[in-house]
């Protein structure tokens, strides 16, 4: 059976970067890629062709063609496009000297241009790169799907009226974009690790993309700032948990009762490494202490020798640096783990303005309830997890701790 939907995982952002480049339009590049898909779905009935991605590609390209000629937009710019290939999209720096040395991190550089907003240039390139659709990029920056979708279509808009170039950024230019540019890989990345919606609960083809432009990088900033060098220890650190944090059936194992034998010590060491190298060319930024973190939890040879007040002074830190209601979240658990879940409760309790629409403040809340064994309250807050969440594992998983919850209540009722 064809996969499409995998297929569109792995291969939106490399064939979107292509189609840009040729057209040099967003808009019309994410239409006829779109209905290349459809066309796709429609006529591989059997079987994909050999060459999956050259002709999604050479049938995208056909429809933005088809495009420009009902809308009379001709010139010399279709005669120049109709002389090229239909076959495969362009390598990367095929017959280029390319400053960026791929394609889909040349379009992050695009997209992440200082003339659009910082959160516009993140949203953009989630959705042209990463392919990610606008209810998981609005479930990122906590915002309503609608006024996401207006800031993408806003952020388009500019770029097509103020003339922003699809090419290489200066090497002046190069550092006003990293920031944005690592925004846009932590979150590419974070989408992966623990995806917004879905039946999986780890999207690898994510993590592996974000793995590599990370790695991309750091190759191409000389000498790389340490928070580079963070992000990707970073992704390393976490990725290499990836594999004990489902079990066969695909359901989520927590952190503290994962099988530590099958986390990636190769990717644990590398991480680590780029740690102690981050750290000590460069005061520790959020990235920085996030890999931090991360390597504490890497050290740990079992959950019980985590050390939970070293977690929670590092979570301390980076609210100071960088502040956020999903870091003080993340201080609150550290502290309950460290303290008790008496101390930490208070703490995610604060944050209910803040993230009461978030599914895991309110499961953060009903492990801490249930563990002080307030098993009713804990179902309540398990149950408004559960309305929320949208990916399926974690769904099944806050099922299961609802039942229980209501059959340890349920028996005390009885006694």
């Amino acid at each position: 059976m064809i996969d499409l939907g995998r297929l569109y995982r792995a291969e939106w952002g490399r064939l979107l970067a292509a189609l840009i480049r040729s057209f040099g339009d967003f808009d019309l590049a994410e239409e006829a890629l779109q209905e290349a898909f459809a066309a796709a779905a429609a006529e591989w009935t059997a079987a994909a062709p050999e060459n999956a991605r050259g002709w999604l590609y050479a049938t995208a390209r056909h429809r933005a063609l088809d495009r420009l000629r009902r809308e009379r937009i001709l010139t010399g710019k279709l005669a120049e496009l109709a002389r090229e290939s239909d076959g495969d999209p362009p390598a990367a720096d095929s017959a280029l000297d390319l400053t960026v040395p791929d394609e889909r991190l040349r379009l992050i550089f695009t997209c992440c241009h200082p003339a659009l907003p910082l959160e516009a240039q993140v949203a953009l390139t989630l959705r042209t790169v990463g392919g990610l659709t606008t209810e998981e990029i609005a479930r990122a920056f906590l915002l309503p799907s609608v006024a996401m979708a207006q800031r993408l279509v806003r952020a388009k808009a500019k770029i097509r009226e103020a003339g922003i170039p699809y090419a290489d950024p200066s090497q002046a230019d190069l550092s006003a974009r990293t920031e944005a540019v690592m925004t846009v890989l932590y979150l590419i990345f974070n989408e992966g690790y623990a995806a917004a919606q879905g039946e999986a609960l780890v999207r690898r083809e994510l993590c592996a993309e974000a793995i590599r432009l990370a790695r991309l990088l750091c190759a191409l900033l000389r000498p790389p700032p340490s928070e580079a060098l963070a992000l990707l220890a970073l992704m390393l650190l976490v990725d290499s948990r990836r594999d004990a944090r489902t079990d066969a059936a695909g359901d989520l194992i927590l952190l503290a009762d994962q099988d530590r034998a099958r986390w990636d010590r190769a990717a644990i060491a590398e991480g680590i490494d780029l740690v102690v190298r981050a750290l000590r060319f460069g005061a520790a930024g959020p990235y920085g202490l996030e890999a931090a973190i991360a390597a504490v939890h890497a050290e740990a040879a079992v959950a019980a020798e985590t050390d939970w007040p070293q977690i929670a002074a590092l979570y301390r830190r980076l609210q100071e640096v960088a502040p956020s209601p999903i870091t003080a979240l993340n201080r609150a658990v550290a502290v309950a783990m460290a303290e008790g879940p008496a101390t930490g409760l208070p703490l995610v309790e604060e944050l209910a303005e803040a993230l009461g629409d978030y599914h895991l403040w309110h499961a953060a809340r009903a492990d801490l309830l249930r563990r002080l064994g307030r098993r009713a309250e804990a179902a309540a807050s398990y149950r408004r997890a559960h309305a929320l969440a949208r990916n399926e594992p974690e769904r099944r998983f806050l099922a299961r701790r609802i039942a229980e919850c209501d059959a340890a209540t349920s028996a005390k009722t009885e006694t």
